[in-house]
């Protein structure tokens, strides 16, 4: 039994938001990131500039892989395959860093 093209289409569509979600998720963004470039710029805040851009960034990430890589919409397993590959990177990324400062830390340049 085959469907029509305007059935499958609609399939389709049926699990994707409107476009005013879209354009809310990239004002969202645009906020953000003013409120990331406002921090870069904040002396007053002293240490707690780098914590609060890594959690930007990361609110940030959470947004666009959902909603623009549409990963809110598709089978819940291409969301595992997706953390996991993060996740992995972040464990060798986590392992290259403890190898790298156990040692001493990164070789310094030679100035003249």
């Amino acid at each position: 039994m085959s469907r029509s093209v305007e059935e499958i289409e609609a399939e389709e569509l049926s699990h994707h938001p409107e476009p005013r979600t879209y354009i809310t998720v990239a004002v969202i963004l645009a906020l953000v990131t003013a409120i990331e470039v406002a921090l870069s710029y904040a002396t007053a805040l002293g240490d707690l500039v780098v914590p609060l851009l890594i959690i930007s960034a990361i609110i940030k990430f959470a947004l666009v892989a959902l909603w623009f890589m549409h990963l809110r919409f598709d089978s819940p397993i291409f969301r595992r395959l997706f953390l996991f590959g993060i996740v992995l990177a972040l464990i060798v990324f986590s392992v290259y860093l403890a190898v790298l400062f156990g040692r001493g830390g990164p070789v310094p340049l030679l100035t003249d």
